[in-house]
């Protein structure tokens, strides 16, 4: 049976659970990861908490682009312009009600298609998902057009939590397919399985294991809720923060994308705690984050 989320989005998760230490984990220092990527990390899940604003006007102090949704999906982003890092920010809000999006009813896989997906691919993903994906996905692919009209070098960063990482990685397909040229990296944080084997593997072979960062924090349930006996597979790559506090030595690259020293080690308790706060960040509660 899976846990309910918090009443009260609003209240940070840290103040009310003791988060344990899973004493099965052996961890070797030389195994975290730099305080340079951490740092990223927190940029990234940073981003992803301003999309779940109903209004956020200076994303990370960078400039909006546009925020878009749309009212029958309730799928809800923006699109930020980052002019010292030269970098376009794609963020997807993820879901209070994520139980929903993982409903039975829409938890069959469908073929892969949708705005500037690749075709002839024998891929099949979450229907709920591509649904909320292609409610969207011309309307990011125009504004990054227009924008990579005036700034041709810029590079690509897709973010997003829970529901929105599971968007986001379709959109970062969508939009690595659409604009070759200009590097991308996918960053997601408690995002649900969200394909069969085939998706997740060309997940990894378009954008590229070292420019996938699937962040998962300790036991947050939501990244297993769907479970693999359905057809579903995660793609690489896992940084797992398996204990705490929040630090580069609490967090794991895994390997592949069901590593059995990762995540999928530990039980999926659907929400819970965990899900709602990643890499010190209480997600949805932090406008500053907008400013």
């Amino acid at each position: 049976m899976h846990n309910n989320p918090p009443d009260d989005t609003s209240r940070d998760p840290r103040s009310c659970w003791k988060w344990p230490h899973f004493p099965g984990t052996v961890h070797d220092p030389d195994n975290g990861i730099s305080e340079e990527l951490y740092d990223e990390l927190v940029r990234y899940t940073k981003y992803a908490s301003g999309a779940y604003q109903v209004l956020c006007p200076r994303p990370m102090g960078n400039t909006l682009v546009t925020q878009f949704i749309d009212l029958i999906t309730a799928t809800q982003g923006f699109v930020a312009r980052d002019d010292t890092r030269k970098e376009l920010v794609v963020s997807f809000r993820g879901s209070r009600e994520v139980a929903n999006a993982i409903a039975v009813t829409s938890i069959l896989l469908s073929p892969l298609r949708g705005p500037g997906l690749p075709k002839d691919t024998d891929t099949h993903v979450h229907t709920g998902f591509l649904y909320a994906f292609k409610s969207v996905g011309d309307r990011v692919l125009d504004v990054l057009r227009e924008q990579f009209d005036k700034f041709p070098q810029y590079d690509v960063a897709v973010t997003g939590h829970s529901l929105g990482g599971a968007i986001a990685s379709i959109a970062a397909l969508s939009i690595r397919n659409s604009f070759p040229d200009n590097p991308l990296r996918l960053f997601t944080f408690g995002q649900p399985r969200t394909g069969d084997p085939s998706f997740a593997e060309l997940v990894e072979t378009v954008i590229g294991l070292d420019n996938i960062f699937r962040g998962v924090h300790s036991f947050d349930g939501v990244p297993t809720v769907i479970p693999t006996r359905l057809g579903y597979r995660h793609h690489a790559t896992e940084y797992w923060q398996f204990t705490e506090p929040p630090a580069p030595r609490h967090v794991r690259r895994c390997v592949g994308g069901e590593d059995p020293e990762g995540s999928a080690s530990i039980p999926s308790t659907g929400i819970n705690p965990p899900h709602m706060v990643y890499f010190e960040q209480p997600i949805a509660s932090d406008p500053t984050v907008c400013i």
